[in-house]
């Protein structure tokens, strides 16, 4: 069914992000249920949405926070997480930031260089504790996805690449307030090839033998996040295939007794209960072009300027079945990328017509900016 928003939100000034929170609840619902046999520990990460509303309806259902800044671990306990089902990840960890997760006692830090991992111990010993870790690699796995969001191949800033990780973990012997306790990797973000996921779990099984014939035997994995949705057709699908999901991973990752396995994901959780209203200012007609010009922009969206991306994109004020023009979506911001799709068809459409873009749940909100000076816009929820 197409999406329809509440009547009382339709005279609402714009633009504005709508949260659908039944289907939040419905998304998180199936997400344990496909989670729960096979004993998987869920961690939201905040970098997709961190609004505190959300947060608090994830952490009701019992998932744990996967942050990547010490604003995001302030946020997460802010939302009632609890420490012990925390991690931290991030390439580029501050001192500040450590300090802030070590005097939290977060259960785990995804640590990615041997000179983090210094720092991390002389910090830890500072505050008389011992950090747990997890060494982030860098498998080499192409997660054939936009080559913006992907993370885990050889020419990625993230992890530490295979021919470095026995150095690395020589070095561990010389940190005593370091605790190595898992391993972790993350190869990318939007990842509709499921296929990925099994040749992960194949390179964390060899990773696993190699790293217990050298005597270290490790209670934790964590296969990172990176599940995509469907963001042409976001009302048939609303809910991503969370059981192909952990079925891959059930089928391909070889768990040692009693391995807990931890998974982090942010954009399948939340990118489809939100949505950018916006209103048409002007259609603007040249020679060759349509444009629809909206009051929202690249502020409020960033992800079609940065990646090119694909979002659904709806006319509210005109009928289904009304006849159809082709237009150039775009906002106000003075950059010729401030566009959310070129050659849309859409019925016609005239200036206080309301538009609807679509799966801007994730990465929406979270990446608005004030470029232009522009005020940021306002959340609402039913």
């Amino acid at each position: 069914m197409p999406f329809q928003l509440p009547a009382e939100f339709r005279d609402q000034p714009t633009p504005f992000y709508y949260y659908d929170l039944d289907l939040l609840d419905q998304t998180l619902a199936a997400l344990t249920a496909a989670a729960r046999p096979g004993n998987f520990q869920v961690h939201y990460a905040l970098k997709a949405n961190s609004n505190l509303p959300i947060l608090a309806r994830i952490n009701q259902a019992g998932l744990g926070a996967d942050c990547v800044s010490g604003g995001e671990v302030a946020r997460a306990l802010e939302a009632g997480f609890g420490a012990e089902h925390v991690v931290f990840a991030g390439v580029g960890k501050s001192d500040a930031e450590m300090n802030l997760a070590l005097a939290a006692d977060i259960f785990c830090f995804n640590a990615e260089s041997v000179p983090e991992l210094r720092v991390l111990d002389e910090l830890a010993r500072a505050q008389g504790r011992r950090a747990r870790v997890a060494l982030r690699v860098n498998p080499n796995v192409d997660a054939y996805t936009h080559p913006h969001i992907t993370t885990g191949l050889d020419a990625n800033k993230f992890g530490i690449s295979l021919p470095d990780l026995a150095g690395v973990i020589d070095q561990l012997d010389q940190l005593p307030n370091v605790e190595l306790i898992g391993l972790h990797a993350h190869i990318g973000s939007q990842i509709t090839e499921l296929s990925v996921f099994a040749a992960l779990s194949r390179k964390l099984n060899d990773l696993q033998t190699w790293l217990e014939d050298r005597g270290h035997r490790l209670p934790h994995l964590n296969v990172g996040g990176g599940l995509g949705i469907d963001y042409e057709q976001p009302d048939q699908h609303p809910i991503p295939d969370f059981r192909t999901y952990f079925g891959m991973f059930e089928q391909h990752l070889v768990r040692r007794p009693g391995q807990q396995v931890h998974v982090e994901l942010g954009r399948a959780v939340v990118a489809q209960c939100g949505t950018l209203l916006s209103r048409v200012l002007y259609v603007k007609e040249s020679q060759h072009t349509r444009f629809a010009i909206l009051d929202a922009g690249m502020t409020e969206l960033m992800r079609p300027a940065l990646y090119g991306s694909h979002h659904h994109i709806q006319n509210l004020s005109r009928p289904a079945g009304s006849p159809e023009q082709a237009y150039d979506v775009v906002g106000p911001i003075c950059e010729s990328t401030d566009t959310f799709g070129r050659a849309r068809l859409l019925p016609e459409t005239s200036r206080h017509d309301l538009l609807a873009i679509r799966s801007a749940g994730a990465y929406g909100e979270v990446m608005a900016s004030g470029y232009n000076l522009r005020g940021k816009a306002p959340a609402l929820y039913r």
